[in-house]
């Protein structure tokens, strides 16, 4: 019998042994529904037997999608814990109106493939070998909810256009009114979408970057009072209704004109994915929030000059980018041009022999159409892709507020005399009326001056200067904005290459294409020694830097300022003033000051002086001293790019903008 017990409890033993060995990894979520995007999810496991630091947690959206077809990755290494078999990691996630789940995966270097990259062309994560997987996550009725709400102006001055995206195509409206506790108007809401068919290349029409985008509603409120305060929430009785938003009326007779102007931005998220992700944009949003906010009760608007979401097919990306700037986008107008990352494509309609390099597939196969159809810019410009792809949208347009008339333009399609976007913009700045609008602001991605070594555009470049420049000159072209570069830099008054006195015939260019992604190509070297880091700054450049930020522009009947704001400290490091008499003013970082905000005071200088002025020598070598130190150091730091399986840094190839 005591044989019989002892034999027993060994059994027992064993079994537990065994049972212990081979216990399987768990994964667990909590809360299981989330109620809008930002909201958090904590994801726990335990049970992984030898963990390794190449183990990684996958997110899935839709949750039956394929193991290698994730929305994101985060190795389980980032869990302090994570040597030990269990941890946990909060991710804020994105309402993509479908449910998620989360899988573990054990990955080893044996397995790593050399050919499977993602755009750094750092390895992505291998999917042999499924450990766990989660239950589902859901919005729950946030499904049905409106988000990713953005504002833009219309052809019409007394009206706000209202955008949004929800899961469904349900009727949506739009109420407002001048008092939060009365919204006594509304109008319905136009709902579109778009699909997998209508995109022009992988990866925006492969099964790894297409998700279905929902509908996305667009609707104007009209009737409103110049300068006034509206508040607003869209939605529906029947499907919920957003929180409510507000924002000033545009007045086009307003003494003073107040945007914000970057390109290149993109967007951040919480996970590591197939395309590089924009940490810095974080920053910039975070600043220009705090800007909106100090204006009180003065309108203001928001250009973002190309670049917009850096999604390049991967159409969850988009969902992301609105996610993060409806703090911003919901308050003031959003306006946008068109980059090379939301439309260029391998067969597109305009590409001239001249341009075969240049024209390539940056936009990710989306060929225009997120872009064409989630904004909705004044104006009625649109292209043919052809393509099964709807016409692309939003390639140039103006529109008038306060001192400043506002043009925005194409550098993807054609811009050269005799097509039809040359011929608007020759019409466009011949019917400036200069007297109720002083100052002309022109705006495109690709720009027509910079320093930086960006060899691929060269002729661009060229074909620019030969047929917009003419027609920025002749008609007085205030002030010249472009991205592209992400770098900040801002030329004296300029024609042909050579610097004037004044604006008038001059116009000022700067390059503001450094408000979130960090590729950094070099500085133009010096012609003679191309192989040493010593990067001369011409003459035509007054300041330039590698850091990150975004420009501020004030303007009234009499002056309009731009300053540079860096993400770094929220503070003004640049600024040029042009007066409407003609004259450009360099240095004083006092003259876009909003209020409560501090800035550090410079003294200026006067561009439009005699070149016999020694005064002006001084602090014009000053500032070109200055420049050229903090575009060397900061230029030469941000010569890399991160990677994105640690913080190792990599060499970044010239071409890639």
């Amino acid at each position: 019998m005591i044989a019989n017990f002892s034999f027993f409890f060994l059994l027992l033993f064993v079994s537990g042994f065994v049972f212990s060995a081979n216990a399987k990894a768990t994964i667990s979520i909590s809360p299981n529904v989330l109620n809008r995007s930002g909201d958090s999810v904590v994801i726990q496991w335990s049970g992984v037997d030898s963990p390794s630091d190449l183990d990684w947690l996958g997110l899935y959206s839709p949750p039956e999608s394929p193991n290698d077809h994730f929305i994101g990755y985060k190795f389980l290494n980032e869990s302090s814990t994570w040597k030990s078999g269990f941890g946990s990691i909060s991710l804020p996630l994105t309402n993509l109106r479908s449910n998620y789940t989360f899988r573990i995966f054990r990955w080893s270097e044996s397995e790593i493939d050399p050919k499977h990259k993602d755009h750094d062309q750092n390895p992505l994560p291998g999917t042999k070998h499924l450990l766990a997987e989660s239950e589902q996550l859901s919005f729950g009725s946030g499904v049905g909810m409106p988000e990713q709400i953005h504002l833009s102006y219309t052809n019409m001055v007394n009206t706000m256009r209202v955008m949004f995206v929800a899961g469904d195509g349900e009727e949506r409206f739009v109420r407002y009114g001048e008092s939060k506790d009365l919204l006594g108007n509304s109008a319905a809401a136009r709902g579109m979408r778009y699909e997998r068919e209508h995109m022009c290349n992988s990866p925006a029409n492969s099964t790894i970057g297409w998700r279905d985008p929902g509908w996305i509603f667009d609707t104007v409120m009209k009737n409103l009072n110049d300068g006034v305060r509206y508040y607003y929430q869209v939605g529906s009785d029947s499907k919920g209704w957003s929180e409510i938003h507000s924002y000033i009326a545009r007045d086009v007779t307003a003494e003073e004109t107040v945007a914000f102007m970057f390109g290149d931005m993109g967007c951040a998220t919480a996970y590591t994915t197939f395309i590089r992700s924009q940490d810095e944009s974080i920053s910039t949003v975070k600043w220009i929030l705090r800007d909106i906010e100090a204006l009180g009760d003065k309108p203001a608007l928001i250009s973002h000059i190309g670049d917009i979401s850096y999604a390049r097919g991967y159409s969850w990306v988009w969902d992301e980018f609105f996610a993060q700037v409806e703090p911003i986008a919901s308050k003031v107008p959003y306006h946008v041009c068109i980059g090379n990352h939301e439309y260029d494509f391998p067969t597109q309609p305009w590409k001239p022999d001249w341009a075969a390099s240049i024209y390539g597939n940056d936009g990710g196969g989306e060929c225009g159409v997120p872009y064409s159809l989630k904004f909705n810019m004044p104006g009625n410009s649109s292209e043919s892709t052809g393509m099964k792809a709807p016409p692309t949208r939003n390639l140039y347009y103006s529109y008038d507020t306060g001192s400043v008339h506002f043009i925005y333009i194409s550098t993807e399609t054609n811009f050269l005399k005799g097509g039809s976007q040359y011929e608007f913009i020759k019409r466009d700045l011949e019917s400036v009326n200069r007297k109720k609008t002083p100052f002309v602001v022109v705006q495109g991605h690709r720009p027509m001056y910079t320093t930086s070594n960006e060899v691929r555009d060269t002729m661009i470049r060229q074909k620019m200067v030969e047929h917009l420049e003419p027609l920025f000159v002749n008609n007085n072209v205030t002030l010249a904005l472009w991205g592209h570069v992400h770098r900040y830099e801002r030329f004296c008054p300029i024609s042909n290459n050579t610097c004037g006195k004044q604006w008038q015939g001059n116009p000022v260019h700067l390059v503001i294409g450094m408000a979130g992604q960090d590729w950094q190509p070099i500085w133009q070297p010096r012609p003679n020694h191309p192989d040493l880091p010593i990067f001369p700054q011409p003459e035509q450049s007054m300041y330039r830097t590698g850091e990150f930020g975004y420009t501020r522009l004030v303007a009234n009947k009499e002056k309009l300022t731009v300053s540079f704001v860096g993400n770094h400290d929220g503070e003004v490091h640049d600024t040029v003033e042009m007066l409407a008499s003609g004259e450009v003013i360099s240095g004083n970082k006092e003259s876009t000051k909003i209020p409560n905000l501090k800035t550090v005071p410079a003294s200026a200088t006067l561009m439009g002086k005699s070149e016999s002025n020694a005064l002006w020598y001084v602090k014009g070598a000053g500032l070109m001293v200055v420049g050229v130190l903090l575009g060397f150091i900061i230029g030469f730091v941000t010569r890399g790019k991160k990677s994105s399986s640690g913080n190792r840094w990599i060499p970044v190839k010239n071409e890639e903008t």
